[in-house]
């Protein structure tokens, strides 16, 4: 016998007979809270003695309770309407949607004339759950609009975390001025309409400008409007490493099916897929199958598409055909709005004076990010004042002042950073990965781009052609370890003293 749906109308009168059993065994409060609000939405029958049946819950919180306490009941009362056994599942539905089977559901039991007073059931019984009567919430207190609208966000928030989206980064969130108010009216117009408004979106800017927050805000409003949808944030760099493991364990099909079946793909830095021909590849088969199903794309990079190199031109004009924004660098005044901003997310009063000092050092939104964070941590644990004082010693610490610049060629800088490693040049100059030589590699990586400002193309010559996204990996995970890791940060000073020695 072929696997077999019945019909809507056909579950809801099996479920009607099996709650006409349910409310004999139950007390009123119970079989009101969890009985009558969670309709059965389906059944399918697997052969001539099995079945499968679908109860919708408007939380995850319905489903696990019914589960836990009433599970038993509820098989038992299907299985003897429908002379089968029954395996019962429980799905975790939009509450809008399953308002309209309530009322439907509702007015059929008015009809038949179910109400409180035709429940006459023991005391004992009515405590069953640990709740009574008159403490027990209606039906339609249980689907209010303002409870539905607070499952929705609880739904919202949980695919958010599922999604890896920052729940701090929102449009309520956002500054906006004239150097990001195009950006974020387009985010805002893809955000109300996935797939229709400007797709491909592809936002480029320096960092700090604000691209990561209006990528992900544009994820929080979609999710907001509607929890169910299909939404996938990732790296440049995660989507690559999932592509060389899908490739290395052979589950390449779920790698695609994961990827081209998602209603909206957020890919932030997607300039890192740049000279990885086997990555772009299944990029530009993705970014074809996605935008064939209207599926939304956003990306992000720190230049537009033209200057990505090297990157395929069949992914240039697959960028280029939708809205490509740059994002500038932000003003003062934007900076200042933005530290308000963050410091009244982090529940701390900030005059506007010392708003503006902080925005007056701070590079951009990362940086005034890391000092909010200072100081928020010097209040809560320290029991410090918000005072100028306190400002200044979060300023000096965090965005140390200028310091006198290298003036050495290329090869002297590597041969130092060498010597104190003592390794040989053409090693770290190679493809050996060793954990010393990697070490020393990086920072001599982070010394060529932040004392000759060397472009990472151009320091990737100098280590065997390496892709300029392996330089700029290298340089940012010498700014994470200068920060965390004593010895690094020891080494970093030690060789950069003495080569400003060298160069005087």
């Amino acid at each position: 016998m072929p696997i077999q749906n019945l019909s809507p109308e056909k579950v809801q009168e099996v479920w009607e007979k099996a709650q006409k059993k349910l409310k004999g065994q139950l007390s009123p409060a119970a079989f009101t809270t969890w009985i009558s609000t969670n309709p059965l939405t389906s059944i399918q029958l697997l052969d001539q003695s099995k079945a499968v049946g679908t109860i919708s819950t408007p939380t995850a919180f319905h489903a696990t309770n019914l589960k836990k306490n009433l599970y038993s009941q509820i098989k038992t009362s299907i299985e003897q309407v429908l002379n089968k056994q029954l395996d019962l599942k429980f799905k975790v539905q939009n509450p809008a949607d399953l308002i309209a089977q309530q009322k439907q559901m509702s007015s059929k039991q008015k009809k038949q004339g179910w109400s409180k007073s035709s429940f006459n059931l023991k005391n004992n019984q009515a405590a069953s759950l640990g709740q009574n009567e008159s403490q027990s919430p209606l039906v339609e207190e249980l689907f209010s609009s303002q409870n539905i609208q607070s499952a929705q966000q609880d739904q919202a928030l949980t695919a958010a975390k599922r999604a890896g989206l920052r729940l701090d980064y929102k449009f309520q969130s956002f500054a906006v001025s004239s150097s990001n108010e195009l950006a974020h009216a387009a985010a805002t117009a893809v955000s109300k309409r996935p797939g229709q408004a400007y797709n491909p979106l592809f936002l480029y800017g320096g960092v700090g400008v604000g691209k990561t927050h209006l990528m992900q805000a544009i994820g929080h409003a979609i999710l907001e409007r509607n929890p169910g949808k299909n939404l996938l944030y990732c790296t440049g760099e995660e989507f690559t490493n999932e592509i060389i493991e899908a490739i290395k364990t052979k589950k390449a099909i779920k790698f695609k099916k994961k990827y081209r079946n998602t209603s909206v793909l957020l890919i932030d830095d997607i300039q890192f897929i740049a000279g990885k021909n086997a990555v772009q590849e299944e990029f530009f088969h993705t970014f074809n199958a996605l935008i064939k199903n209207s599926a939304q794309i956003v990306l992000t990079s720190d230049k537009p598409p033209q200057e990505i190199n090297p990157l395929e031109d069949r992914l240039k004009s697959r960028f280029e055909t939708g809205l490509m924004i740059d994002i500038q660098q932000p003003s003062l005044q934007l900076k200042t709005a933005i530290v308000l901003i963050k410091a009244r997310s982090n529940n701390i009063s900030l005059p506007i004076n010392l708003a503006e000092k902080i925005a007056s050092r701070a590079g951009g939104a990362r940086k005034i990010e890391g000092i909010i964070t200072s100081l928020r941590s010097s209040v809560e644990l320290r029991h410090l004042d918000v005072d100028e004082e306190l400002i200044n010693t979060i300023i000096e610490r965090e965005t140390p002042q200028f310091s006198p610049k290298i003036r050495l060629k290329p090869q002297k800088i590597i041969k130092k950073v060498c010597s104190f490693y003592q390794v040989n040049p053409s090693v770290i100059k190679g493809k050996r990965r060793n954990k010393e030589y990697v070490k020393a590699r990086h920072l001599a990586m982070h010394l060529l781009k932040c004392e000759l400002d060397m472009s990472y193309v151009e320091i990737g010559r100098w280590f065997s052609n390496r892709d300029h996204t392996s330089v700029m990996h290298a340089k940012n995970k010498i700014d994470r370890l200068i920060k965390t890791n004593d010895l690094i940060r020891e080494d970093y000073a030690i060789i950069k003293k003495s080569l400003l020695k060298m160069s005087n």
